[in-house]
Parts: C-alpha cells; structure tokens; sequence
C-alpha cells in the first residue's frame, strides 16, 4: 500500500495511517468499523452523508424530522445499501432534543417505542428490516450514566424487537447495563465531538466540544479504528468502538465525512454496516 492509495487524505492523517500499516501484519485480526451519521434532522446533508456511511440514524420526529423524511431517508439509503436505523429522542423539537430532561420511566420507554416503530415501519415498507436504535442528544447523554433511563431504553428496545443492536458510548455503565438485559450493543465513539479524560463526550457550548476540522477528524478515525484509543491532552485514553458517529449538523459534514472515509480505506480498515460483522 503506498502513497497513491492515500491520495487525498489529509497530512496529519496520513502519519496516523502509516503508523498502523507499518504493524498491521502483526494484528490478530483485521479492524473492521461501522460509520454511522445523524439524519433527517433537516441539516440538508443527508445524500452526501449517506454516499460515504455505512449506517443511518433516522430521525424519528420527536426532535426533528417527520415521515416524509423518514421515508425519503429510508428510500435513499436502501438504493446505497445503507443500514437502517432509529434516532429517538426525547420530545423536544424546540430544543432539538438537546436539553435535559427528567421524565418518568414508563414514559420514556412509551415515546422511544414510538419512535422507533416509526422508522421500522418505513424500513418495513421499502422492503429493508432496522438494523439499530441510536438514542439522539440529551438521551443518549443522560443514559450513559442514568440506569433508570438505560432501562426504559432497553425496555422500548425490546417491546419492538429485541434483536435489534443499540448503539452506546464506549465503555458506558449505559453499554454494560443494556448488555446484562440481554441486549445486542455496538460500543460508539465520535469523529467530530472532543473527550475528555474520563472518555465522555466535551459537553456542547464548551470549547473544543465541536472537531469542524476534516483532517483532525480523520486521524481520529483512524486512530480509534486502528490504535482502540483517542488522545486526549496528550495521553491516549483506551476506546473499544465497534462504530463511529458524524454529526449532519456539524458545520462542513460532507467534507469530514469524505476526509474520514478515505483516511479509513486508506489505513485499510475494512468500512462495514454492523449487521455484517457484530
């Protein structure tokens, strides 16, 4: 592998990717990883998403996103052989699902089942099946340390099918208590969003929260798919993913997302849906 096939992938990058080269033949097994993104949020990137993704979390209309936009995500993804999945949130389309909240656990479990039965039904009807729920913004965040809210996901996961995998933050109480439920997990890590040394997500509003860079973005891909870790203030923090996500809102998606890809198929990271390999 030389430097043709890393044409176009950014220099910084680059040192990431031949790093991993140089010991890829004493690896026990290949790196295989999803790519998942955010869609149906109204971002106006979701074709050029799905063109590079392996994975879409379909908004389901709690925070963004109704069934035209499902179905026209579902539609376009089934012609890319994109895998399928929902985006619930909790009801806060005026806060875009981003603003805490505190509901009870019955509720919770009632509107994500909703939610999820919306995109399942439209992957129903184009002949696809869900792949995956992928809790969105505020709940994914609250869950990842919250049982009781890990729970009322888990429960609404199941009451729809309890086959399908859930995506969780990587090494999350979130992920280990949905596993002991007896429910399939896929372990996510993020491209563009900063962590911080306990391996959490940099809370929004706050600097170095947001990674608008395409080249920082695709040596962090890179980097997690091939090395398990991310940096942080120079130490490397231990990441086990079997997926990683792009945000459609984050400004310059597209072109992340493209520099992501390539940087992946470069290294030789074989890009795959999890369907085909968790």
């Amino acid at each position: 592998m030389g430097a043709e096939i890393l044409a176009g992938v950014p220099l910084d990058a680059a040192g990431v990717i031949f790093r991993f080269m140089r010991t890829k033949s004493t690896m026990t097994r290949a790196a295989v990883i999803d790519l998942n993104a955010d869609l149906g949020e109204g971002a106006g990137t979701d074709n050029e998403l799905l063109a590079v993704i392996t994975s879409a979390n379909v908004a389901c209309g709690a925070h963004a996103g109704d069934l035209e936009t499902i179905d026209t995500v579902v539609r376009t993804a089934k012609t890319l052989h994109v895998a399928i999945g929902a985006h619930p949130s909790f009801p806060d389309r005026a806060g875009f699902g981003r603003r805490p909240m505190s509901l009870p656990s019955a509720q919770v479990t009632d509107t994500v089942a909703a939610q999820i039965q919306l995109v399942a039904d439209a992957a129903h009807k184009a002949g696809l099946r869900l792949q995956h729920v992928k809790p969105h913004g505020a709940l994914y965040n609250q869950a990842a340390s919250d049982p009781d809210l890990t729970r009322a996901i888990g429960e609404a996961v199941r009451r729809v099918d309890a086959s399908l995998i859930i995506l969780a933050l990587a090494g999350s109480q979130m992920a280990d208590l949905l596993r002991t439920m007896g429910l399939r997990v896929a372990h996510e890590a993020f491209v563009d969003r900063g962590y911080m040394e306990t391996g959490t997500l940099v809370p929004r509003g706050q600097p170095g929260a947001v990674i608008m860079d395409p080249t920082g973005a695709a040596a962090r891909a890179v980097q997690l798919a091939t090395e398990r870790t991310v940096t942080v203030t120079g130490r490397p923090i231990r990441i086990e993913a079997d997926t990683l996500c792009l945000h459609g809102d984050t400004p310059h998606a597209p072109a992340l997302a493209q520099a992501v890809r390539r940087a992946l198929d470069g290294a030789g990271v074989r890009v795959a849906r999890l369907d085909s390999f968790l």
